[in-house]
């Protein structure tokens, strides 16, 4: 029973850094928000901290050796109940007296909880930039149907639902969205040849988890916000910009009809698009701290390269497509920054298998989402097909 004066939420990627900070703000709210439970991966260690801080009644782990060492690290009276996979994910994202569900579990993974939690009424609050790139079309129509709201965790996306508040949808002409140009904004593309994961990983005005990370040093991380931002806002791709705004200071734009923009602006910290989506459409007292726009001193702002960073290229190619391409692009590129990080492929190498499987691949309206589980289950065959060949010298010009 969803108790007096609170709001209830599930937490899928308790143990990343959105459900970190998640917490944080129930934590600086703890009148108006419970905690009824926890998904996370395999990170036992953070997991039990959280467990003994905010007692949820369920908890979800990635599979069963996990499930076994939480169970056997647990303490205390009345522990949770413990749940394993997507099907234990699923059990929580739909859970009686569930309010809210942050969806932030990294990847693909995501989306079968998602989905669940929209047909079964749940407010969501979205960082999973997959479910929406796989599965948009399928999400808002079920939202659409249930009456319900998916709102946007990322900071881009939240911006734009700022902007629209109090003006009418059909006088905008275009949505900005913002860039930083990651860590590799003033590297020339040949250098970025030899660097590696250490190197990528270390974005210059956010601290995200490994895979948004990757994503953001290729940019296919915008791309995946551009798909994100056609299905959110109902708009065709031409009336998506992407601009590169190094500072990370003004989190994205609407241009209206007469030439107007209005941008929402603040500090590069996750907490502030989280309590809005907990929140909406009202804004929280946060720790955050203020902007000092004098501090600052200068906005820039200039064009992307979609020569240097073919991955954007590629996202916004899936997106004119359409149908299962997208779903394509992202289990192909989450294949591909997976190997990566393993050492497996070049940091240029990584739009070089998306492009391959993209190739490959013959796009179908999505109807279902089995049908996009399915496509998802293909392309990742496929890119880790290309990956084994490449590694073991096969034929030049077919692998990456």
């Amino acid at each position: 029973m969803t108790r007096v004066g609170k709001k209830n939420i599930a937490i899928l990627g308790s143990t990343g850094s959105i459900g970190v900070n998640t917490l944080r703000i129930v934590g600086l709210h703890p009148e108006k928000y419970g905690v009824l439970a926890l998904g996370a991966g395999r990170n036992v260690a953070v997991l039990l901290r959280q467990i003994n801080q905010w007692h949820p009644r369920a908890v979800a782990v990635q599979d069963n050796e996990t499930a076994a060492l939480l169970r056997k690290r647990l303490s205390g009276k009345n522990p949770p109940e413990i749940l394993v996979g997507t099907k234990g994910y699923v059990e929580l994202a739909t859970m009686d007296g569930v309010d809210t569900v942050v969806s932030a579990i990294s990847g693909a993974a995501g989306l079968i909880p998602t989905y669940e939690a929209v047909k079964a009424g749940k407010r969501i609050a979205l960082a999973n930039k997959e479910t929406m790139v796989m599965a948009g079309q399928l999400i808002m129509s079920e939202a659409t149907k249930r009456n319900t709201d998916v709102l946007p965790i990322d900071s881009e996306h939240s911006a734009i639902l700022q902007c629209l508040r109090g003006h009418a949808r059909e006088d905008i002409k275009k949505i900005i969205l913002t860039a930083s140009g990651g860590p590799f904004l003033d590297m020339r593309r040949g250098e970025m040849k030899d660097v590696t994961p250490e190197q990528a990983l270390k974005h210059p005005n956010w601290k995200m988890g490994p895979k948004v990370s990757i994503d953001s040093a290729t940019l296919m991380n915008k791309g995946l916000e551009a798909i994100e931002a056609m299905w959110f806002f109902g708009l065709p791709m031409e009336n998506i910009d992407i601009v590169i705004h190094p500072q990370s200071i003004v989190h994205s734009m609407v241009e209206y009809k007469d030439g107007s923009v209005i941008a929402q602006l603040g500090v590069p910290d996750m907490a502030i698009p989280i309590s809005y989506a907990l929140a909406y459409p009202r804004h929280m007292e946060l720790d955050a701290g203020s902007l000092d726009l004098c501090g600052i001193g200068n906005l820039s702002f200039k064009a992307v390269d979609t020569k240097k960073f073919p991955c954007l290229a590629l996202a916004l190619k899936a997106a004119r497509v359409g149908g299962t391409m997208p779903t394509v692009l992202n289990a192909a590129n989450e294949v591909a920054v997976e190997a990566f990080l393993g050492h497996e492929i070049g940091f240029l190498k990584i739009p070089n298998l998306i492009e391959q499987i993209m190739e490959l691949h013959e796009p179908m309206e999505v109807k279902q989402i089995e049908q996009v589980m399915k496509t998802d289950s293909w392309a990742r065959e496929k890119a880790r097909e290309l990956i084994e060949k490449s590694t073991n010298g096969g034929p030049r010009g077919v692998v990456v």
